[in-house]
Parts: C-alpha cells; structure tokens; sequence
C-alpha cells in the first residue's frame, strides 16, 4: 500500500464510514465514522510520501513503533494516542490495515473488539459457531457480523478465525482461509478431525451457557 486512494479505499470499507476534508486543503483527507463524526484515519503527504495518521492502543503503539522504522509519533495529534504510518513501501500491506483495522475499533463501539476477545476464548483441540460467538460477545442476534469481523481478522496468529464454523460445523470456503481446505487443513493440526468438510460439534464444540 503506497497510495492514498488504497488508503481511504480500506478506510471506507467499514461499516457506516465516510470522507472529510474539514480543512479546505485537499492534501488532508479523512475516514470518519458517522454518527460521532470521529476520524479514525487521517491521510495527507508530506515530504514526498503519503501518510497515515491511525490511533493506536498503548499497549500496541510502541510495538508498532519499534517494529517498523516507517511507524512514528503522530504527526500533529497526541504522540501518546497516535501513530504516523509513513507508506515507503517498507511495511506489509497486512501490518498497515491491521493498524488501520484497530485505529477504527478505537474510536467506534463497533462490537468487533468483543468477538476477537470471544474467539481468543476458543480452546485449542475445539471449534465453537458462530452463533455461540455471538452471545459470547454479547448479542447471539449477530451472528452475520461475527462473519464480518473474522473476515477482517487484524491479528490471525493471535484470534483463531479458523475454529470458528458454522451452526452444522462446517467449515468456510476456500474464500476466507486462502485456499480450499484451508481451515480443515488448519483444524486437523490443531487436533480436529474433520470429516468432508465437516465438524462433530459434540465432539469438539464448546458449550455456552445462556
């Protein structure tokens, strides 16, 4: 990601977001959520690159900082609450949205945080519905957003999307893991057997008191 229109592209991809440019200076453009009208995303140039301004959690700002030399104290905003993602091509595109990704979480109730603690729940050796993350995250009504967020799983290594199946323990399509049997494939080497696609939910499910 080097660009700014990739940038908002990403940006406007979450739920109930749109473009500002409160200044009236077409080098800062914004992602805002509606309703609060909070910026999650600042995008502006300068000294030839285009960057980032995300907000970043304290437990994850300095971490970004020291991994990636592109990544520095906000310019122009709180250094202690935001980040300055410079785009010289150094850093991943997959590190980028992810801090992008946890920028929106931060300024949004979007129940996203919840579901990725829910997952993190997940026993290795077990599988758990999406339903049953739902009311693990606090409303069994939204199954479809726990779909939602695991397709945009900022931390894959650290939330286990793939022991997440549906109602009749089915694995997902070769969409969401990269590759047909990807999540069997995944599963299986977590100690899952996984039969056409298909897992013993009372075998290897977790339960969920209402």
């Amino acid at each position: 990601m080097k660009t700014r229109e990739e940038a908002l592209a990403y940006g406007l991809s979450f739920p109930d977001t749109y473009q500002d440019a409160p200044f009236h200076d077409e080098n800062w453009q914004l992602v805002r959520v509606k309703g609060t009208k909070k910026a999650f995303l600042w995008t502006y140039e300068r000294d030839g690159y285009m960057n980032l301004n995300v907000k970043a959690d304290p437990e994850w700002r300095d971490f970004w900082r020291n991994t990636f030399p592109a990544v520095v104290p906000g310019w122009h905003q709180n250094k202690n609450c935001w980040n300055t993602i410079i785009l010289d091509g150094s850093i991943p595109d997959e590190d980028i949205k992810r801090m992008i990704a946890e920028s929106y979480d931060l300024v949004t109730d979007s129940p996203s945080k919840r579901i990725y603690e829910a997952v993190k729940k997940i026993p290795a050796g077990h599988v758990a519905t999406y339903g049953q993350i739902a009311e693990m995250a606090g409303d069994r009504k939204m199954a479809r957003a726990v779909g939602n967020a695991l397709h945009r799983n900022p931390d894959p290594q650290n939330i286990p999307c793939f022991r997440v199946v549906n109602s009749k323990g089915e694995c997902s399509g070769s969409f969401a893991f990269g590759g047909a049997d990807a999540q069997a494939k995944r599963l299986r080497a977590d100690g899952v057997e996984v039969v056409d696609g298909k897992v013993d939910l009372k075998k290897y499910g977790i339960f969920v008191r209402s």
